[in-house]
C-alpha cells in the first residue's frame, strides 16, 4: 500500500515514490544493517510511542 494511504498494497507506491512501501523498508534496512522485517518492527515500536503522545 503505500503504507501511508491505506490501499492495502505494500509494494505499490501509487505512482509517487515518496509514498512508503516495502521498498522504503528494504532501503532503510540496508542502511542500518537490518532485515526489512526488523526495520518494520522498529518502526512499529516507535510509532506506538509517538502515537501515545498524541
Amino acid at each position: 500500500m503505500c503504507y501511508n494511504c491505506g490501499c492495502g498494497k505494500p509494494g505499490d507506491d501509487m505512482g509517487d515514490p515518496k509514498n512508503i512501501t516495502d521498498k522504503t523498508f528494504e532501503e532503510a534496512a540496508k542502511a542500518s544493517k537490518q532485515t526489512p522485517n526488523e526495520a518494520k518492527k522498529k518502526t512499529l515500536e516507535l510509532l506506538k510511542i509517538v502515537l501515545k503522545k498524541e
